[in-house]
């Protein structure tokens, strides 16, 4: 991007929309250092050579106060600074600021691997019902659909037949003895 052609009102709203991320108590003010990493990550400032994950912690932890635990938007200016003199060797500081302005400006935090939907082949072979054994192949018909509250119970026998019961005479009531 040229020169002075990243206004730092969308800088500031990326700042806003990084430093509410993952904290519903966050302002929107002040950014803590799992979210400064995050923006540095997620807008390509860290690339793995001339800015680390290491150099983001150092500079977050050179720019905030001694007690604090999180910066301010100005802090947050300042950080940006130094790590755009390492992040765009070669190149004149007002230039790499801005660069790194470019990198930032209209960016939101990325959700990415948060939420994976689920594959179909795995989903498929666990709900396929020809598959089942043991008391749960009882629960489904041949075509694989579930027979209800049929398939989940013992459904009483109500025809009259007891088992077991020595009917008809060969049953005889003890004696009583007085």
């Amino acid at each position: 991007m040229a020169e002075g052609t990243v206004s730092m009102a969308e800088v500031e709203t990326a700042f806003q929309k990084f430093a509410v991320h993952g904290d519903t108590k966050a302002t929107g003010k002040e950014m803590n250092g799992k979210n400064f990493a995050k923006i540095c990550k997620d807008c390509h400032i860290i690339d793995g050579k001339n800015v680390t994950t290491t150099d983001v912690d150092i500079v977050f932890s050179k720019v905030k106060a001694k007690s604090a635990r999180v910066i301010t938007f100005e802090q947050f200016n300042q950080a940006l600074t130094e790590l755009a003199s390492k992040r765009f060797k070669g190149k004149g500081k007002d230039e790499a600021v801005q660069q790194v302005y470019g990198l930032i400006a209209g960016k939101d935090p990325a959700n990415a691997g948060v939420t994976k939907v689920a594959k179909a082949a795995a989903v498929d072979r666990l709900t396929d019902s020809s598959k089942y054994t043991g008391s749960h192949k009882e629960r489904f018909d041949d075509s694989g659909k579930g027979k209800g509250k049929a398939g989940r119970e013992d459904i009483p026998d109500t025809s009259g037949y007891v088992s077991a019961y020595k009917g008809s005479g060969s049953y005889q009531e003890p004696k009583k003895e007085c």
